[in-house]
């Protein structure tokens, strides 16, 4: 609360145009009829006894400049959830957030869940770390701290494998806690073929125009009443990763080979343009019973095709892991992770679009028996960096 009171403060003296009486008995600074709602962030919010917001009537230019101001102020996280806090206040505090808070390529910060779709930095890559839970199969991916084995890092998503007859899949949420398909979390899936060489991640809301549609495992029937429209009706393959044969187990690297569908090879040019979301679309808990109307055989992982760009002429970007050198005094295939990875693993990799050039654009090593880094950036987003590295954790003998 002291925080917020002084950035307004500040404000009001450098704006004058607002008398200090006429500012603090409007927004109820000095008010006897105010009660104080304070969330997690200790981000103050005076409401008055009908509930209704004090800040709601701010001037937009006065509105604008203390949510500069908070914004500018919380460059990492913990503080950065001072400007989740502020998009909460109400509706025109949202708004004017949203418009405030630049997305992760241009601001290199993540703030709100939509960030986690939209493409990374350009000029840095993004740290985060993974954990692995090997008793329930669940991998947790935090934004990256000070040091990597700090348990108070930033949560950003979760995911749960699951063993099928013919696949493995891996179920993606916002939930920490409750990783299932079900519930306004669950962003998007991870599935592999029989023999676990070929991965395609969906995503539960259309990336851009033109990307092909994959019906899910099951449709509902739910009443007419309770149709949501901005409910996920199928899941969008936004990406392909392969793994070739590998016939000498440990004793050689992993080859893989990342088709992003939605994402054009000119993205990595000068003025090129990648796809950004910018709204999260989640799905609502139904709230009247459902009735199972058919269950559809969902398509085979091989059989499906990369969807279409927006124009023809565009061709996808395709990642492919750099190659490593043999290191002869160790004895052993060598990257260079500048410090980020400390143990060696098969599982470890370098994406580059170029190989002969050192523009990493997804890294993936282990530090500790259940810990390993993440560090990404432009072109691609924390979802689609964290569903790559998951394909690792999918061990078949195809492939080792």
């Amino acid at each position: 609360m002291s925080s917020l009171k002084s950035i307004i403060q500040d404000v009001k003296g450098e704006l004058g145009s607002i008398s200090r009486r006429s500012f603090d008995v409007r927004f109820g600074l000095r008010s006897r009829s105010q009660r104080i709602v304070q969330d997690n962030s200790h981000v103050a919010v005076a409401v008055d006894a009908l509930g209704q917001s004090y800040w709601a009537n701010m001037p937009p230019e006065l509105l604008r400049e203390v949510l500069t101001r908070i914004d500018a102020s919380g460059e990492t996280w913990p503080t950065r959830q001072n400007v989740v806090a502020c998009a909460g206040v109400c509706r025109s505090w949202r708004h004017m957030m949203k418009d405030i808070v630049r997305t992760p390529e241009i601001s290199t910060k993540l703030t709100f869940p939509i960030s986690l779709k939209q493409p990374g930095p350009r000029n840095s890559l993004v740290q985060c770390y993974i954990k692995r839970n090997r008793s329930n199969h669940t991998y947790y991916l935090y934004l990256n701290s000070n040091q990597v084995s700090n348990v108070d890092g930033k949560f950003l998503l979760a995911a749960r494998k699951f063993r099928r007859p013919t696949c493995t899949e891996f179920i993606v949420t916002l939930n920490s806690v409750d990783i299932a398909k079900e519930g306004s979390t669950y962003v998007g899936k991870l599935r592999s073929n029989f023999l676990g060489t070929k991965f395609t991640i969906y995503d539960t809301q259309l990336p851009k125009s033109g990307a092909t549609v994959v019906k899910s495992r099951s449709i509902r029937l739910i009443n007419i009443k309770h149709v949501y429209p901005k409910i996920p009706a199928a899941y969008y393959p936004i990406a392909h990763i392969s793994y070739e044969l590998n016939g000498l187990g440990s004793r050689a690297p992993r080859k893989m080979h990342c088709i992003m569908d939605t994402i054009p090879a000119s993205s990595l040019e000068i003025g090129g343009v990648a796809p950004t979301q910018t709204e999260l679309i989640v799905s609502c808990p139904d709230t009247s019973p459902s009735t199972s109307f058919f269950r559809s055989k969902s398509t085979h992982v091989d059989n499906f095709q990369p969807g279409p760009l927006s124009e023809p002429k565009d061709e996808m970007l395709v990642l492919k892991n750099k190659d490593p050198t043999w290191h002869q005094q160790q004895q052993c295939w060598c990257l260079n992770f500048h410090g980020r990875v400390t143990v060696a693993s098969v599982k470890n990799f370098q994406l580059v679009a170029d190989p002969d050039h050192d523009n990493i654009i997804l890294q993936f090593g282990k530090v500790d028996r259940d810990l390993y880094t993440m560090d990404y950036r432009y072109p691609i987003s924390a979802f689609q960096a964290f569903a790559v590295c998951l394909t690792s954790f999918d061990t078949k003998i195809a492939r080792e």
